[in-house]
């Protein structure tokens, strides 16, 4: 009856050959505690080892360089008349050159069509485009598609279809700091009637301006590069003033909008544009010797 509830100190022999004072001294008592806790120890599974859990490392290596030199217009809104020669504005006032190293081996298409719009090849560009939002302390967006003489970008038609936008591998990469550029995705303020176009290809972007990060866009937009030279650059786009409608403004705004008034959408695209007419007045490709850079992550 002793055996049922105890463990004998002497495996090799039977529990009544044992002395049974000396059985009595040394027999172990085991609670369901202990023993549940035995049973579960033995039973857990080895370990893995810290390398095969580690996750994959996203490939950031810089593939391509590209440049943007952005400026401001003072007589833009003045005249009208410059058209598609923004680029070529008189009295324009260089705010300095920003140099961007581009994710080629993890982004291969949005890349690909990034530098298109850079060099002119795709028969669009960015240069002679508006910067088009400021979000103080957050972001900066440009190359939205629509009017020439606005200021806008002309719609490519000969960039490839990119399938990244619907594949979520592409957007691992987080927002975390300044200096990180990223394709405009749940930003994007391209008019609807450009977006339904079937030959509709989404070039627009933004550049984060730090000091924080902005993990309101993670998970939401492409991030494809950062920024390697003009961190300077990008804080004088970031401290330029901005329109920002009175809070009795935004409160009519947002009833028009629960209302279903089409024109509450209308008013909010003009919030958060620059007071400056900031433009990017040259823009392409850099040609390196070793263009490959392993920078870390944004």
């Amino acid at each position: 009856m002793g055996c049922s509830s105890t463990f004998s100190s002497s495996p090799l022999l039977p529990c009544h050959q044992q002395n049974p004072s000396h059985h009595a001294a040394t027999k172990l008592q085991f609670t369901r505690r202990s023993l549940l806790f035995l049973s579960t120890s033995l039973s857990l599974p080895t370990p893995l080892s810290s390398s095969s859990t580690t996750a994959p490392q996203r490939d950031t290596t810089i593939t391509d360089r590209v440049f943007m030199d952005f400026s401001i217009c003072p007589s833009f809104f003045q005249n009208r008349n410059l058209g598609d020669e923004l680029s070529l504005c008189t009295d324009s006032e260089p705010l300095g050159r920003l140099v961007l190293g581009l994710y080629g081996n993890l982004v291969p298409i949005t890349v690909s069509n990034f530098k298109s719009m850079c060099t002119g090849s795709c028969g669009s560009s960015y240069k002679g485009t508006l910067v088009q939002k400021i979000f103080p302390g957050q972001f900066f967006t440009a190359g939205k598609q629509g009017r020439k003489d606005k200021g806008e970008v002309k719609p490519p038609l000969e960039l490839i279809r990119n399938t990244e936008t619907i594949d979520s591998k592409a957007f691992k990469l987080e927002h975390s700091r300044a200096g990180v550029v990223s394709l405009c995705l749940s930003e994007n303020d391209d008019d609807d009637d450009i977006k339904l176009n079937p030959n509709y290809h989404n070039v627009e972007f933004l550049i984060t301006t730090g000091p924080g990060p902005c993990p309101q866009l993670d998970f939401k937009n492409i991030v494809f590069g950062t920024v390697l030279e003009g961190l300077d650059v990008v804080t004088s786009i970031a401290t330029i003033p901005t329109y920002k409608p009175a809070e009795r403004i935004k409160q009519y705004n947002d009833f028009a909008e629960f209302l279903g008034d089409g024109r509450a959408k209308t008013a909010r695209a003009i919030w958060n544009k620059p007071l400056k007419t900031v433009y990017i007045s040259d823009c392409g490709e850099l040609k390196v010797a070793n263009p490959t850079l392993s920078p870390s992550l944004p």
